[in-house]
């Protein structure tokens, strides 16, 4: 089976690749599959954009595509800024100003009160049009500061409780092993696995 990622981010579509090579699946980019079109995320969801994603290369290329969207839902912003993660901070922001914005509506919010989320919403169409979704979340608290140099986004900020550190302190493996793609991504396998076993 091949499967296209809609997406040309090398460390998403990397993961995707380790994740799923147990299964022999042959995972490519929107890129190495020879596809350049940027698809408009203007739904009010992850599952929307998700979908809307891979319903535009599927049509396209009526071959199996993966989609996902995701970001971070803070409890004390009414699970802002959700959809709205990548240009919290306005259309020509970045994830400096994002995380500004982010710590300063947090400002007087205490901290048993800064509990947040990370959800990664994932949508499988296979080659005969079978839709397949996949959820993965980590539960976190916002810092008040920015804490450590790796991963991108709202990592700084995001303290995973267990152990006590952002994702931005973790190294790369460390957080693929526990972060909300990765468990979208763990429970998609096993989701694989039946629809495989289905068509046996």
């Amino acid at each position: 089976m091949r499967l296209i990622v809609a997406s040309n981010n090398n460390h998403k579509v990397q993961e995707i690749k380790d994740i799923l090579k147990p299964l022999g699946i042959e995972v490519v980019s929107l890129k190495e599959a020879g596809i350049n079109i940027e698809v408009v995320e203007d739904g009010k969801t992850f599952e929307e954009n998700a979908y809307k994603k891979a319903k535009v290369i599927y049509d396209l290329t009526k071959e199996a595509v993966l989609a996902d969207d995701s970001g971070l839902e803070v409890y004390a912003l009414n699970n802002a800024p959700g959809v709205y993660s990548a240009r919290f901070a306005g259309e020509e922001c970045n994830y400096k100003k994002n995380n500004e914005k982010l710590l300063k509506l947090l400002e007087d919010v205490p901290d048993d009160k800064r509990g947040a989320r990370f959800v990664c919403t994932m949508i499988l169409i296979t080659k005969e049009g079978k839709i397949i979704k996949s959820i993965g979340t980590i539960e976190g608290v916002i810092s008040r500061e920015l804490k450590g140099t790796n991963g991108f986004g709202y990592d700084p900020l995001f303290i995973v409780p267990e152990l006590n550190k952002t994702f931005a302190e973790l190294s790369e493996e460390e957080k693929n092993k526990i972060s909300h793609r990765a468990r979208a991504l763990e429970n998609l396998k096993e989701l694989l696995r039946d629809y495989f076993k289905e068509r046996a």
